[in-house]
């Protein structure tokens, strides 16, 4: 293989990763992020894209992460892996997907140089594991994640 195309190939399967900080303590950024998703996760970003579906994510490792529409219908997106509040949560992710193609998100929340803030870093990894889709499933993610921050940012100063 050219040895261009196989450095290009390994940085396409490389983690994202994020970090930002958010003008709250751990417990609070941890507790929108974890426990009031609803508050601002897009109805956009979901399975049914309705305006009034709940997001959940079970506090427990091997709890699920669903949606339910006003309706009942609920829709998987993911498994978590570890619940370790208000440090860190990781997760199994396949908003969209099959269960076989999720891929793996790890979130940390730690205090900030600003005692009133914290440093959130967000791990989103396991593009490999899809080979030929890994790429552009992980350019669709960034760009997912860019457009999901901005509403957590307000969820947590509300």
């Amino acid at each position: 293989m050219d040895p261009r195309a196989e450095a290009e190939r390994e940085l396409e399967s490389e983690p994202l990763e994020i970090a930002f900080t958010v003008a709250c303590p751990p417990e609070h950024a941890f507790t929108v992020w974890a426990q009031r998703t609803s508050l601002w996760w897009p109805h956009g970003h979901s399975v049914s894209g309705d305006p009034g579906l709940t997001v959940t994510i079970e506090p427990r490792a091997g709890g699920r992460i669903y949606e339910r529409t006003p309706a009942g219908a609920e829709h998987d997106w993911g498994e978590v892996l570890v619940w370790e509040p208000p440090r860190r949560l990781a997760y199994l992710w396949h908003l969209r997907f099959d269960r076989a193609d999720a891929t793996e998100v790890e979130i940390t929340f730690a205090p900030a140089d600003d005692p009133t803030a914290t440093t959130v870093r967000i791990v989103h990894r396991g593009w490999e594991r899809l080979g030929a889709k890994g790429p552009e499933r992980r350019e669709r993610n960034r760009r997912g994640w860019a457009g999901l921050i901005p509403h957590y940012l307000q969820a947590c100063a509300r």
